[in-house]
C-alpha cells in the first residue's frame, strides 16, 4: 500500500481565533496539504498555509498525528500563529477567515476534521495519535 503524508495546522491570530479555509470540495477545514518529496513536514505546512490563505506563519509546537487507516493517509498536525501577510482566497480556498472555536466547529462539517481541531487545542504539552 502506498502512503500519503500531509501536514496541517491550527493557526491562531492575536485574538486567539482559528484560521479556516473553505475547500471547493471538502468545505471548511484547517489549512494544510501534501508533503512533497524532499520537503520537511514543517516546511510543507508553512508553504500550504501561504498558498491557501496568503499569510505567513510560524509553528509553535507539534500536536500529533491522525491516521486515515483505510486510505493510507498520515496527517501531521501543528499549532502556529499568523506573523505576516494578508488573508486572500486562492484556487484552493473559496473563502478564508478567523473564527471563534465554537463557530469554527459549526462551520466544519467533516467529523474527523473537528476531532483533529479539538485534539490540537487540548494537547496540554502532550502529543496525540488518533486513527479513523
Amino acid at each position: 500500500m502506498k502512503f500519503t503524508i500531509t501536514s496541517g495546522a491550527v493557526i491562531k491570530n492575536e485574538k486567539n481565533k482559528i484560521l479556516l479555509k473553505k475547500d471547493p470540495i471538502r468545505g471548511w477545514e484547517l489549512p494544510g496539504g501534501l508533503v512533497e518529496t524532499g520537503e520537511a513536514v514543517q516546511a510543507a505546512v508553512i508553504r500550504e498555509v501561504k498558498e491557501e490563505t496568503g499569510i505567513d506563519v510560524i509553528l509553535d509546537s507539534f500536536c500529533g498525528v491522525s491516521h486515515e487507516v483505510e486510505l493510507g493517509i498520515w496527517n501531521m498536525w501543528w499549532l502556529g500563529k499568523h506573523v505576516g501577510g494578508e488573508l486572500q482566497i486562492s484556487n484552493e480556498s473559496l473563502a478564508v477567515g478567523y473564527y471563534e472555536i465554537e463557530e469554527a466547529l459549526n462551520l466544519i462539517k467533516n467529523k474527523n476534521f473537528k476531532i483533529e481541531l479539538l485534539m490540537c487545542l487540548s494537547i496540554e504539552k502532550k502529543t496525540f495519535y488518533i486513527y479513523f
